[in-house]
């Protein structure tokens, strides 16, 4: 269950308020000071995919993100609703539809995400996509 879920129009000028509440909440949870730069980031590129990924092709949902704190992690899970074609749905070499994302712009973004997050987790199919990424969270010092 998330601690916050967030659903956004596919547009980009709302993937800055998406990287100010994860940073918040991250902060709220116990992410370390150090890393919460990172977690905007990570944030800022995960949902700019998403928006892209809906505006390429037609999808008129909106974009997801959930932010769920556990006792020992803080996850941030970003979904789509972009269909992917299977990899066996496309003969080796051919190019893909009009609506679909240039591959090597898929990979910068999910290469960037990964030289950020330690913990991440991509999944896509027909009914779109997640990312997934988790931060240890610092437990508060005692206080005597």
């Amino acid at each position: 269950m998330a601690t916050v879920e967030l659903r956004f129009s596919a547009l980009p000028e709302h993937v800055r308020t998406a990287r100010l509440v994860a940073a918040a909440v991250a902060r709220r949870a116990g992410v370390d000071e150090a890393v919460l730069d990172e977690v905007r980031l990570a944030v800022g590129e995960a949902c700019t995919r998403a928006v892209g990924l809906h505006q390429s092709n037609g999808v008129s949902a909106p974009v997801r993100v959930g932010l769920t704190e556990d006792e020992k992690q803080f996850s941030i899970e970003v979904g789509d609703e972009a269909p992917r074609a299977k990899s066996g749905d496309r003969p080796p070499g051919a190019q893909g539809g009009e609506g679909d994302e240039p591959e090597g712009e898929d990979e910068m973004g999910l290469a960037v995400i990964s030289g950020l997050v330690d913990d991440v987790e991509v999944t896509a199919g027909e009914s779109g996509g997640l990312i997934r990424m988790t931060w240890p969270i610092t437990p508060a010092p005692l206080v005597p």
